[in-house]
């Protein structure tokens, strides 16, 4: 089976969480946290830093590691190094994303979240 590894934000702001909506692909209209592929020789924290501005133009710092989940895809096995984060500069853009929201605790469950990112927001519950 193909392995994906990837980076997440949850990016964090007074006591909400910011989720993004996915456009394209198998998994269109499905929610998640920004992030992406990790390239070789990046650090986690590095490409996280670079996938950010490349998918929302902004900065973030990368604050905490949260968790790493391992999530059987039906096509990919992926490996997702989640991390907690905050916006060093407040404006946000939508490269890739259809929709973006800003969710608070009582809101995660709103979206339909992928499923690899659920097990992050179960794991943010506890």
């Amino acid at each position: 089976m193909k392995q994906i590894e990837v980076v997440a934000a949850i990016i964090c702001k007074e006591d909400k969480i910011f989720a993004t909506q996915r456009g394209y692909g198998d998994f269109k209209d499905w929610w998640e946290f920004p992030g992406g592929k990790m390239e070789a020789g990046e650090t986690p924290e590095e490409a996280l830093k670079r996938e950010i501005r490349e998918e929302l133009s902004t900065e973030i710092s990368v604050d905490k590691f949260i968790c790493t989940v391992e999530y059987d895809y039906p096509k990919f096995h992926l490996t997702m190094h989640c991390f907690l984060c905050s916006l060093l500069t407040e404006a946000l853009h939508l490269n890739e994303h259809k929709a973006a929201k800003w969710l608070t605790k009582e809101d995660w469950e709103s979206v339909k979240w992928l499923p690899a990112d659920l097990e992050v927001i179960e794991k943010l519950k506890r």
